[in-house]
């Protein structure tokens, strides 16, 4: 044998040896995972309090909630009748909407838009 296959032996061991101590290093870690989350498994058995049945969110007796729809009008601010006069937190409304007088949602008319690249003659 020439000097050539003596390195090429000589590397496939060292290969071996450091595969083999990858492999017994991986199997350290993976059991060092198992073992931690059965640990955590164990700790939150101990301490959580699970909720009974009787604990359980449930719907009101009126049933479910259902969602509201209105139509919303913007609410003016209030006119001070004095020019010196400024307006009091408690003077102002909570919110910028109220509930609008008319409550009819406004409807599409036929022939008077049409969308963007459809096609229709838009306004006339």
């Amino acid at each position: 044998m020439d000097t050539a296959t003596y390195e090429v032996l000589a590397a496939s061991s060292d290969h071996a040896g450091a595969v083999a101590a990858a492999f017994i290093g991986g199997l350290v870690i993976a059991g060092a995972l198992i073992w931690a989350v059965r640990m955590g498994m164990r700790v939150m058995e101990k301490d959580i309090h699970h909720p009974g049945p009787e604990e359980q969110p449930h719907l009101p007796d009126g049933g479910p909630v259902r969602e509201a729809r209105e139509i919303r009008e913007a609410d003016e601010m209030p006119v001070t009748l004095v020019d010196n006069d400024r307006l009091l937190p408690h003077e102002l409304h909570r919110a910028q909407t109220k509930t609008g007088k008319d409550q009819q949602r406004p409807r599409w008319t036929p022939g008077s838009s049409g969308g963007f690249g459809s096609g229709g003659p838009g306004h006339v």
